[in-house]
């Protein structure tokens, strides 16, 4: 197991994964935690072996996309709990896809959950904590001067690849991908990256084959609803990618 970096060279720890520098100014080390919080850190709690789940998730799902052309901040996995990173200035949105109705979408809209979307929806949040990751729309995004106009465009386009690439996958997993959110960053030559992780922390995730509610959801919503099974439920997510990869590994 790769040695994690010395205190002093902590960059930022956030509410699931702690973000170290190394010798080389562009390559960091990310750090995978057990920690949950849920409900804008409202509610906080540790599911166990979380981090090694969602870092090992993130591993696998990256390299599925880097072979189907989706370039990704990921160099390399060094540990059970760490990554080895590309450096990115992060675009301070989060992209979020929906392909089914869920969680926020419905209190806002009074859709029903699970109304199906077609075409999926795409949404922008804001990456600030304080202001409660507001939903933003191409308007006020322009008048923040967060980013472009051909860079938002350039989001969406990835943001949908990435939708595509997953939902089939996943549902040769035996799971329906109902909605998920990215980050994107910049590298050092001005690449737009995928960027932070895919996991059960940020992906919306049902079991296709059970219809009770209250089982199937395989992710983070387990502990938002204090449904139980949190941990099991982000083990038997990673099962079903690792059995399939190894099935399938083209």
């Amino acid at each position: 197991m790769t040695d994690l970096p010395p205190d002093n060279q902590k960059l930022y720890e956030g509410k699931a994964k702690i973000v170290y520098e190394t010798d080389n100014p562009e390559i960091l080390i990310t750090y995978f935690k057990d920690d949950a919080t849920a409900f804008n850190a409202q509610k906080k709690g540790q599911i166990a072996n979380k981090g090694i789940v969602n870092c090992k998730v993130t591993a696998h799902l990256y390299a599925l996309l880097e072979k189907q052309g989706m370039a990704t901040h990921l160099i390399a996995q060094t540990s059970d709990r760490t990554l080895e990173v590309k450096r990115v200035d992060i675009v301070p949105l989060e992209v979020v896809v929906r392909n089914i109705a869920a969680g926020s979408l419905c209190k806002q809209t009074g859709l029903a959950l699970g109304t199906p979307l077609s075409p999926p929806l795409v949404e922008f949040y804001y990456k600030n904590d304080d202001l409660g990751d507001p939903l933003l729309t191409r308007d006020r995004i322009a008048a923040m001067h967060i980013t472009s106009s051909s860079q938002l465009d350039r989001l969406v386009d990835k943001a949908k690849t990435v939708n595509t690439v997953l939902t089939d996958f996943f549902a040769t997993c035996d799971i329906t991908l109902v909605d998920f959110k990215l980050e994107f960053g910049t590298d050092a030559e001005g690449s737009l990256l995928l960027a932070d992780e895919i996991s059960p922390d940020t992906c919306r995730l049902w079991d296709t084959a059970e219809s009770d509610q209250s089982k199937r959801v395989m992710d983070k919503d387990r502990f938002r609803q204090d449904l139980g099974s949190v941990a099991e439920s982000y083990q038997t997510v990673l099962k079903r990618i690792q059995s399939q990869l190894e099935s399938d590994p083209s």
